[in-house]
């Protein structure tokens, strides 16, 4: 069990690095990687899992995914409208026409996730 245990922490403090790495970093995804902390955390650590489900960032994200597998409207706007900024200053930034490309599908790809994710009411 103690095993079971070192896993999840290990990887929900690698998945927690690299999901606040994210919100610097245009191709690395915050969501996703915070979201698989949360999950983690509530299996091995009690302690980091309040904290990260209490956190002012994260919290209102991680209770509506976790209670209605939904966002509210003003969070998925904010996330669309961050992903968007993030990716934009990326490729202005990149020199390499084909780089460009593959990242304004990326956003494109990305916007359309969100966009799919229902909204709460």
């Amino acid at each position: 069990m103690a095993l079971k245990r070192g896993f999840f922490l290990i990887i929900g403090l690698c998945s927690l690095i690299l999901g606040l790495m994210g919100i610097l970093l245009p191709l690395l995804p915050t969501v996703p990687f915070i979201l698989l902390s949360a999950f983690c955390f509530a299996r091995s650590n009690d302690r980091l899992h309040h904290w990260l489900v209490t956190h002012p960032w994260f919290a209102e994200g991680i209770n509506q995914w976790q209670s209605k597998r939904a966002l509210s409207r003003p969070l998925k706007r904010k996330a669309m409208l961050m992903s968007c900024l993030s990716f934009c200053v990326s490729i202005i930034i990149v020199p390499l026409m084909w780089v460009k490309i593959m990242l304004f599908s990326m956003m494109l790809v990305l916007l359309f996730f969100l966009w799919r994710i229902p909204e709460l009411e």
